[in-house]
């Protein structure tokens, strides 16, 4: 087992050798990553700071956010969810169109064997009767024949059709592994959404049904004092349609319950229902409220998945340039075969013949389209530098955006908290004064609909902070730095 082992060692340095020489002179231009100037990356973000980011803290920034039921759901997600089996599935067929590329440079050997007999009858005329009349006499028998036979063919990587096909294919596989960390990272962002979305809603639930039972009690108060004459029927209809307004948004913020609970179901890999009952028990808006180091923006190039993907797709499309000029030069391929054929089995191996054939070919004339082929590549490997730019633009530009959405809900949350406290104290007192006779219904209602308004403010802002910061670090590519076969 162990000569085994080294043997296949020693085979794949022999590949990886023979790419590393042929490649010295393979067609095509050899690829460099462009540097962050040449894609418009400046030194620094216009706002936040510029502390380095700690790979730890990106890989789990959702325990940050110190929810342990968030976290436990991100941990389903990254075992079960569709997406990043899927993604998983298209990183393993790259892995194997690699291995495939590499196989191309080694001799292809087939072999054949064959084994049989041959039933041979013989008539002949030879005697003959007293009148002259041939007499007819038939003999038979059967013989055997063996053949074993080998044929292999060799194709030199000349040009380095072979070596850039086999670089690209590198590439490719990286890119694959990039891409399913960008499934994970998007996955676990769209998950911390949709379950603070859901505390969001039973928050706003909870808010709801306490304001409920206030005005339900207000509209007890309304209809005893008109029937006490102690004011008109006004009042009262303003207590039941001030009510009513409140019973209507409750079936809403359900709904919106129930949706983000589904979808925490899908993401997680189970069906609705069941999988989420759990979570139907009200529980605090998730929050962290500690700085975010955002590093420079030139670390986007390293920390974004899609961003790396997209470097990626670009050096497999610069190597398949000189794949295309390979073939504008002339092929050499190595051919032999060995075999022999015998009577008898025994005697099988007593002649063996065989040779070895090279041989040459050259395109003369296919009407510009090997050429064409070479143009087009150039042009796909411009549109892939392209589309590299603008991952790496719209990188940056997620980062500050998600850091102005940070501030904000930060900034909106401060107020909100100082809104909800005095709106909440004005309405104490105007249920008091509304009570004694003191102020009308019109005046309790603004009141209170101003406190209504800055609770479910409050609670939006806090929602808008964690949404924010989530925003945030998935801007920054955290969230795969410490997955299995983590592309390098």
């Amino acid at each position: 087992m162990t000569e085994c082992k080294e043997k296949v060692r020693y085979s794949k340095a022999w590949i990886a050798g023979t790419a590393m020489a042929l490649s010295a002179c393979a067609a095509g231009p050899d690829y460099r990553a462009p540097a962050p100037a040449a894609l418009g990356v400046p030194a620094t973000y216009s706002q936040g700071n510029a502390t380095p980011v700690d790979e730890t803290e990106l890989a789990n920034w959702w325990t940050r956010l110190n929810d342990p039921a968030l976290s436990a759901l991100i941990d389903r997600a990254i075992a079960n969810n569709p997406d990043i089996v899927q993604a998983q599935a298209r990183l393993r067929q790259a892995r194997e169109s690699l291995r495939q590329a590499n196989a191309a440079f080694l001799p292809q050997l087939s072999g054949s064997a064959s084994g049989g007999k041959n039933y041979t009858s013989q008539t002949s005329a030879n005697r003959f009767d007293s009148n002259g009349v041939p007499i007819s006499s038939s003999s038979s028998h059967w013989s055997s024949s063996y053949s074993v036979g080998a044929n292999a063919s060799w194709q030199i990587d000349l040009f380095g059709e072979l070596s850039r096909s086999a670089e690209a294919a590198r590439a490719d596989l990286a890119a694959s592994g990039y891409d399913l960390a960008n499934v994970r990272m998007t996955i676990i962002s769209e998950l911390v959404t949709n379950y603070v979305q859901a505390r969001l809603a039973q928050e706003q639930l909870r808010v709801a049904r306490e304001t409920q039972t206030i005005q339900q009690d207000n509209y007890k108060i309304a209809d005893w004092r008109l029937q006490a004459g102690l004011v008109s029927a006004l009042d009262e209809q303003q207590a039941k349609a001030q009510l009513a307004q409140t019973n209507a948004t409750i079936p809403q913020l359900e709904a919106s319950l129930k949706g983000s609970l589904n979808r925490i179901a899908v993401l997680t890999g189970q069906a609705p229902g069941e999988a989420t009952r759990t979570l139907e028990t009200p529980a605090p808006i998730p929050t962290a409220s500690t700085d975010i180091a955002i590093g420079i923006p030139a670390d986007t190039l390293r920390q974004r998945p899609d961003v790396r993907s997209a470097e990626r797709a670009l050096a497999a499309a610069t190597a398949r340039i000189g794949v295309a000029q390979a073939q504008l030069y002339p092929s050499l391929g190595i051919s032999g075969n060995i075999g022999t054929t015998s009577n008898a089995f025994k005697d099988l191996f007593s002649l063996i013949t065989g040779g070895v054939f090279a041989n040459v070919a050259q395109t003369i004339f296919d009407a510009g389209r090997r050429v064409s082929q070479v143009r087009s590549q150039k042009a796909a490997t411009d549109g892939a530098f392209a589309a590299y730019k603008k991952s790496v633009l719209t990188a940056l530009e997620d980062v500050e955006n998600a850091m102005a959405s940070l501030a904000s809900a930060r900034a909106r949350k401060t107020e909100f908290a100082t809104a909800y406290e005095a709106s909440n104290n004005a309405a104490i007192m105007a249920r008091s004064q509304y009570q004694s006779g003191l102020i009308d219904f019109q005046t309790l209602s603004t009141t209170e609909n101003t406190l209504l308004s800055a609770r479910n403010s409050l609670a939006s802002a806090q929602s808008d902070e964690a949404l924010a910061i989530a925003q945030l670090y998935n801007a920054l590519g955290g969230g795969w730095q410490n997955m299995e076969n983590r592309p390098q």
